[in-house]
């Protein structure tokens, strides 16, 4: 199976949503009018694409009206053109052009953070690099035990403090391990909430700093992982985020549970920021890095691949 009918597949909720919804607006053979479009534009807000929807909408509505739009097919392909416009060239697979590359791991608890740290140390064992994670958030214990089980499994280095240690020694000495042990990636969790934004700002500064200490120009990559299924509110927490530390990706995690995989156009309109993977299931495995072009046809294209 490829990575389009995979994603066809994982992210079916989202697909019955817009594809199943543009099909219902169409049987009978209805003709497009503005009723027809003022539908549309229903059937892409319930799919949370926010003010994508009705930039879409509206840019249909133009193209119907020069003689350019008659049809589904024509509606489909160019909410394909649009869609794509609006999603960042610069997403997809990480290059580690740095040994080690550190990777700093950023989102609220209960995201899917530590889950889709351990994915993407899964991944880059795949590809035969020597992986360390590292438990920086240090405010849950068990966070640092769920990473230690996960690292155990992939083969990965591992390094954790005490209970309520400093997360930027802990930082420090999983930077320090990784370069004394010769390690192609060293990704590093953080704490998902502390008691203020203020205190969240000040603790991801610090840990940055550090870093950049005992390796300069680290981290090399901050990495926010946002839940999909949180839709337009995934976009407040990532803003908070992108106040504290300048994110240079996003990790959407639980794409596969939701119908409101639509964020991810609102999120790149907002913040500018690509995505590099999506989290499609519970599995290791199942960490995908984003493909534009795979991800607009899964929502869009009219068969599902069977």
């Amino acid at each position: 199976m490829g990575l389009l009918d995979r994603l066809k597949a994982r992210l079916s909720k989202t697909r019955e949503s817009i594809s199943d919804g543009i099909s219902g607006l169409f049987r009978g053979g209805r003709p497009i009018d503005e009723a027809l479009l003022a539908e549309l534009e229903e059937v892409l807000y319930t799919s949370d694409l926010g003010p994508v929807a009705a930039e879409i909408t509206a840019e249909l509505s133009r193209a119907h009206k020069r003689g350019e739009v008659k049809g589904e097919e024509d509606v489909r392909e160019r909410m394909r053109e649009v869609l794509m416009a609006r999603l960042d060239a610069r997403g997809g697979e990480l290059e580690l052009a740095n040994v080690p590359t550190v990777i700093l791991v950023c989102g609220v608890n209960g995201s899917g953070k530590t889950t889709s740290i351990a994915k993407l140390g899964h991944r880059f064992r795949q590809q035969k690099k020597r992986v360390l994670l590292g438990a920086c958030d240090t405010f849950r214990a068990a966070a640092a035990e769920q990473l230690g089980v996960w690292a155990g499994r992939n083969g990965a280095e591992f390094v954790r403090g005490g209970e309520s240690a400093d997360p930027a020694s802990v930082a420090f000495d999983a930077v320090d391990k990784g370069l004394k042990a010769g390690v192609d990636v060293i990704v590093l969790d953080t704490a998902g909430r502390l008691h203020t934004q203020k205190n969240l700002m000040a603790e991801l500064g610090k840990l940055q700093r550090v870093v950049a200490k005992r390796l300069p120009g680290a981290p090399h990559e901050v990495l926010l992982v946002i839940d999909a299924t949180n839709g337009q509110n995934a976009i407040r927490q990532a803003r908070e985020f992108t106040a504290a530390v300048k994110i240079t990706g996003l990790i959407v995690a639980k794409l596969d549970g939701t119908a409101r995989a639509g964020a991810i156009f609102t999120i790149q309109r907002e913040l500018g920021i690509p995505v590099r993977y999506v989290g499609t299931g519970e599995s290791l495995e199942l960490l995908e890095p984003f493909d534009r072009a795979a991800f607009v046809d899964a929502l869009v294209s009219a068969q599902l691949a069977h």
